[in-house]
C-alpha cells in the first residue's frame, strides 16, 4: 500500500477529531513517526535512529534539539515537519541560506512527496506568483531572511493580489535549523525595507576628505567595542575649518553625521572583511555565514560614507518603511522548534527571550603575533598535506582567507579557496565535495561551517555530477565558464585520478555524441548556465525516475533525441564508479586520521568555533582540531584581553615572541574573553528585543488593520474610512473645543478653516458660507434645547447632511454612531460635553455622507468601489 493512504486517513481523523491538534497529537505521535521513517528508508535509503526519533519528538514539542554535529539533524526535521503538516495550515523549515533552503527541499522533499504532501521552495530572484504557490504547499523551505522580507513586504502591499503568504493565518509551525545563528546572532541585524529619503550624496564625499585629514588619538578617539567615534576638540576645530562652517551641528547646515559617519567607515569597515566591491558597488560580507549579501545595505548613511570611501556612486540615501528582527519575527508563530549543534551555551537567553527549554575542546595555541600565527599554521597545513590527510582550515574573512591562499602559493601547497568572491562562491558545491578527498586542502570562510557536510574520501554524487559536467559541456555550449578558477589545475593534479568504468566511459561518449547533434541538427544554442542547468535537471530526473524508466525513455522512437534521458543514465552509471572509488579513498583517509580542521581566530561566541570544530568527527569518523590564535587577533584589541599579562607570560618561556605557546592558563583567559563578549552581545541582544517588543504592539495593531482592509468585504473597508474620517474630525474639535469652557472662548475659527480643508471637494458649496457666528449661534441654541432628534440631527441654521441612508437603515446607522461617540469617553466631562458631542456627530456626519454622496453620483460598480476605498484606506490610516 502507497504511504501517502496512511497519510491521508491521518489527516482525515485530524479534521475530524473532537481535540485541538496542538494537545491531541500524541494520538497520532509513533504512527506518524513511524510513516516518515519508513519513506525515508525507501526513498532515500535512511533510517531514522533513534537519537533522531528522540530529536524530532523534542522538535514537534516546540523546543530546541541541540545535537551533535553530524547526527543528522536534516533528517530529523522531516519528522516534526510531516507531523505539523497533517492539519493543512502550513509548515516552515527555515535554514540559514538558499543553497541548504534548496538541498533540504530537494533532499527531504522526495520524503514528505512520497507520504502525499506537498513541498514548496522559496528562493531569492522568485515572483509573487511562484511565492505565493510555494507557500501555499503542506512544508515550505525557505531561509530566515526571504521568510522576514516576504512578511514585511506582504504588510506593505497595496491590494490582497500582492500577498504571497497564508493569510489570514500565515504562520502555523516552524523548525529553525541552526536556530542560535538566527535568533541569537543575527539578533543584532534588523531587517529593514527602506525607501528613498533626502538628497544629501553630495555631501558623503567631501566628509570623506575631511575624515582622511584627521589622525585618531589626536583628532578623534575610537571605541572598538560598539563601535563608536567621538571627535575632540581639535577634530572638531579641524573639520569646521575644512568644510568651511561655525558648527557642524548646525540644524540649517549638519556635517557631524557625515563626518562621524566618514571616519566610522575609516576605522571600522573595511575592504574584503566587511565588505567587497564588485561591479562599482559595495557589497556586505555576513560576518556570521561569509556570504556576500547584495540586496543588504547598511543603515544611517553608514552605506553611503563606505561608497565615498572607496570613490563609488554614492546611492540614495534611505528611511526605514518597514523593519522587524528575527526575535520578534519568529515570536509570531504559535509554535516553533530549532536544532543545532550548539545551543546549550544559550539556553538561558532561549528560555528567557524565547520560552524555548533546550533539550542537551580541543587545544589552543595561543602566538604572540599575527605574523607568527599564519607562518605556524602554513606548517602545520604542510604537515597534513605530506601525510595525505584532509586539512580544512577556518578564517573569519576574506582577507585572510586570500592571505593564506597566498603564503601557501609561495610554498607551492596546491590547496582550493573557499569565500565570498563570485570565482569561488560559485564553485562551492564542488569545493565541498572534494574537502574530504586524500591531500585536499581548502582555506574558507564561515561558508565552510554550518549545515555543510565533509564526506571523507569525496562526495561520490557531487564528483559524479562534475564528471558528467567536463565532458558534456564543452558539447553543449561554445560559452566559456562565467567564473575564474584560481588554482584549480593545480589542486587537481594531487588528487587520485577517479577510475570511470568502460560502460561509463561508452556511455559518456555516446551522450557526448548526442549533445553535439542535438547542438547542430536543432540549431539549440544554450549558454553556459543554461547547459549546466540542463544537466543538473537530468540528474534530479535520475534520482526521481526508476531505471527501467529511464531506459524505456532514453531508447523510445520519437523526433526528439532523448538527451534529458540518457544523461541521467550516464551519470548512474558514473555514479556507481565513485562511490567505490569514495569508499577507497575514505578508508584510506580514515586510517590516516581522517579530517584536520585548523582554526585561525576565535569568533565572539564559542559556538561559531564549535561549528567549525565540528566539521571534523563526524558521525564516528576520525579527525582533528587545532585552534591558532595570535594576541594581534581583533577579538584581543576589541574586548581589552589582558595582553601584559600574556606578554609576561610568554617571556618567561621564550624570547621568540612568534613561538605557539599552550597551557591551562592561557586556554582558561580565552575561555573567559568569549564569555566576556557573549555577555557584552547578549545586552545588545536583550536592549533590542526589549526596544522591538514596544513596536511590536504598534507593528501588529498596523499590521492586522492592514490585512483586515486588504481582505474584507466592502462594508467593512467603509466602516474602517468612516472610523478614519470620524477621527479627523474628533481631532479638529478636541484641538480647538474645551467641553470644560463656554463655547465662546472656543476657537470655532479655527476649527471651520481645519474641517473645510479636510473636507476639500467633498463638500458641496453651502457649508463653505458658515461663519464663526453662525457655528455658535447654533451651537447655543443646541445646549438650550431640552431634547434632540439623533435620527435627523444636524446643527440649527447649518447645512444638513446629504441624505445617503433612508428609512430605518438611516435610524441605525445614526443611532450606532452617536452610541459610538458617546461611550468612546474621548470626551472630558463638563457642562458642554454633550455639545461637543453632538458636534463631532454634525460634522462626522456632514463628512462621511458627502464622501457616500459623491461615491453613489459616480456610477461605480462596487468592486472599483472596493479597489479604491482599499487604496484610499491604506493612504489614510499608513501615511
Amino acid at each position: 500500500m502507497p504511504l501517502s493512504a496512511d497519510s491521508e486517513s491521518l489527516m482525515s481523523r485530524i479534521s475530524h477529531g473532537s481535540y485541538h491538534f496542538l494537545f491531541s497529537s500524541a494520538i497520532y505521535f509513533s504512527e506518524a513517526f513511524t510513516v516518515v521513517r519508513e519513506a525515508a528508508r525507501r526513498k532515500l535509503g535512511m533510517r531514522h535512529f533513534d537519537v533522531q526519533i528522540i530529536g524530532g519528538a523534542v522538535l514537534h514539542d516546540g523546543s530546541i534539539a541541540e545535537m551533535k554535529t553530524g547526527e543528522g539533524k536534516t533528517l530529523v526535521s522531516t519528522l516534526a515537519a510531516y507531523l505539523n503538516a497533517l492539519t493543512s495550515e502550513g509548515v516552515h523549515v527555515v535554514t540559514v541560506n538558499d543553497y541548504l533552503a534548496q538541498r533540504d527541499a530537494e533532499w527531504m522533499g522526495r520524503v514528505h512527496r512520497c507520504l502525499g504532501l506537498s513541498v514548496g521552495l522559496i528562493q531569492k530572484g522568485m515572483t509573487a506568483k511562484e511565492r505565493r504557490s510555494n507557500y501555499r504547499c503542506d512544508i515550505t523551505y525557505t531561509n530566515n531572511s526571504e521568510l522576514g522580507f516576504d512578511y514585511l513586504r506582504d504588510n506593505l502591499a497595496g491590494n490582497s493580489e500582492q500577498l504571497v503568504m497564508r493569510w489570514p493565518k500565515p504562520f502555523h509551525f516552524a523548525i529553525v535549523d541552526e536556530v542560535d545563528s538566527v535568533l541569537i546572532d543575527e539578533g543584532r541585524n534588523p531587517l529593514l525595507i527602506s525607501g528613498e529619503a533626502n538628497k544629501d550624496a553630495a555631501r558623503y564625499p567631501v566628509a570623506a576628505k575631511v575624515a582622511e585629514l584627521l589622525v585618531r588619538g589626536l583628532h578623534y578617539n575610537v571605541e572598538l567595542k560598539d563601535n563608536s567615534v567621538e571627535l575632540t576638540e581639535e577634530g572638531i576645530a579641524l573639520a569646521e575649518m575644512a568644510l568651511e562652517t561655525n558648527d557642524l551641528w548646525d540644524e540649517n547646515d549638519p556635517w557631524a553625521r557625515f563626518v562621524v559617519n566618514a571616519l566610522k567607515a575609516k576605522e571600522f569597515y573595511r575592504r574584503d572583511v566587511q565588505y567587497i566591491v564588485r561591479n562599482g558597488k559595495a557589497l556586505i560580507i555576513n560576518e556570521l555565514t561569509g556570504r556576500v549579501e547584495e540586496k543588504r545595505r547598511w543603515s544611517e548613511g553608514i552605506h553611503q560614507a563606505v561608497e565615498a570611501k572607496e570613490g563609488l556612486q554614492i546611492q540614495a540615501d534611505s528611511v526605514v518603511v518597514a523593519q522587524i528582527t528575527y526575535q520578534s519575527l519568529f515570536k509570531l508563530y504559535p509554535k516553533l522548534s530549532g536544532m543545532t549543534g550548539t545551543a546549550k551555551t544559550e539556553e538561558k537567553e532561549f528560555l528567557k527571550m524565547f520560552q524555548m527549554p533546550v533539550s542537551k575542546c580541543p587545544q589552543i595555541y595561543q602566538i604572540s603575533t599575527a605574523r607568527g600565527k599564519w607562518e605556524y599554521v602554513r606548517q602545520e597545513i604542510e604537515y597534513m598535506f605530506r601525510q595525505g590527510r584532509p586539512v580544512l582550515v577556518g578564517t573569519t574573512s576574506v582577507e585572510n582567507s586570500e592571505y593564506l591562499s597566498d603564503l601557501l602559493k609561495q610554498w607551492e601547497i596546491p590547496h582550493n579557496v573557499l569565500n565570498a568572491r563570485p570565482k569561488y562562491a560559485a564553485r562551492e558545491a564542488e569545493i565541498i565535495a572534494q574537502a574530504g578527498r586524500k591531500y585536499a586542502i581548502t582555506i574558507s570562510t564561515n561558508m565552510a561551517g554550518r549545515g555543510t557536510d565533509i564526506i571523507l574520501g569525496g562526495n561520490p554524487k557531487m564528483l559524479a555530477k562534475e564528471i558528467v559536467d567536463d565532458s558534456l559541456l564543452s558539447f553543449l555550449t561554445r560559452e566559456a565558464p562565467d567564473v575564474e578558477v584560481d588554482g584549480q589545475k593545480n589542486f587537481q593534479k594531487v588528487m587520485s585520478k577517479i577510475k570511470v568504468g568502460s560502460t561509463s566511459l561508452a556511455l559518456l561518449a555516446k551522450t557526448a555524441l548526442m549533445a553535439k547533434y542535438v547542438g547542430k541538427s536543432e540549431g539549440k544554442s544554450w549558454t553556459f548556465q543554461d547547459a549546466k542547468s540542463m544537466i543538473s535537471e537530468s540528474v534530479e530526473m535520475s534520482q526521481s525516475m526508476d531505471v527501467n524508466e529511464l531506459e524505456k525513455l532514453a531508447n523510445e522512437e520519437s523526433e526528439m533525441y532523448p538527451l534529458g534521458p540518457t544523461i541521467a543514465l550516464t551519470y548512474l552509471s558514473v555514479l556507481k564508479d565513485c562511490e567505490v572509488h569514495c569508499l577507497h579513498e575514505g578508508s584510506e583517509v580514515k586510517r590516516l586520521g581522517g579530517l584536520h580542521v585548523i582554526g585561525t581566530s576565535l569568533h565572539e561566541s564559542r559556538r561559531i568555533d564549535n561549528q567549525l570544530r565540528g566539521r571534523a568527527g563526524r558521525q564516528g569518523d576520525p579527525g582533528s582540531t587545532r585552534f591558532m590564535v595570535s594576541l594581534q587577533d581583533e577579538m584581543f584589541q576589541k574586548f581589552n584581553f589582558d595582553t601584559e599579562w600574556a606578554v609576561k607570560l610568554i617571556s618567561r618561556i621564550t624570547n621568540d615572541e612568534d613561538i605557539p605557546i599552550e597551557g591551562d592558563a592561557i586556554v582558561k583567559q580565552l575561555l573567559a574573553l568569549q564569555i566576556n563578549a557573549e555577555k557584552f552581545f547578549f545586552g545588545i541582544r536583550k536592549s533590542l528585543v526589549e526596544f522591538d517588543e514596544v513596536l511590536e504592539v504598534q507593528r501588529k495593531h498596523v499590521y492586522d488593520l492592514r490585512q483586515l482592509i486588504l481582505t474584507g468585504d466592502n462594508e467593512s473597508c467603509s466602516q474602517h474610512i468612516s472610523q478614519y474620517m470620524q477621527a479627523v474630525v474628533d481631532e479638529i474639535v478636541f484641538g480647538n473645543a474645551d467641553p470644560l469652557k463656554h463655547p465662546r472662548s472656543w476657537s470655532l475659527d479655527k476649527l471651520l478653516r481645519e474641517f473645510i480643508i479636510i473636507g476639500g471637494k467633498l463638500l458641496d458649496g453651502s457649508f463653505a458660507g458658515v461663519t464663526e457666528e453662525a457655528l455658535l449661534k447654533s451651537l447655543l441654541q443646541l445646549h438650550k434645547s431640552s431634547s434632540v432628534d439623533i435620527n435627523n440631527f444636524y446643527l440649527p441654521n447649518l447645512p444638513e447632511p446629504p441624505n445617503v441612508f433612508r428609512g430605518i437603515r438611516r435610524k441605525c446607522h445614526s443611532l450606532k454612531r452617536w452610541l459610538v461617540i458617546c461611550s468612546d469617553e474621548l470626551t472630558k466631562n463638563g457642562g458642554y460635553r454633550t455639545t461637543t458631542n453632538l458636534l463631532r456627530k454634525y460634522l462626522g456626519d456632514l463628512l462621511i455622507a458627502s464622501y457616500w454622496n459623491v461615491v453613489q453620483e459616480s456610477g461605480y460598480d462596487d468592486a472599483y468601489v472596493k479597489e479604491i476605498e482599499v487604496s484610499f484606506s491604506l493612504e489614510l490610516f499608513f501615511h
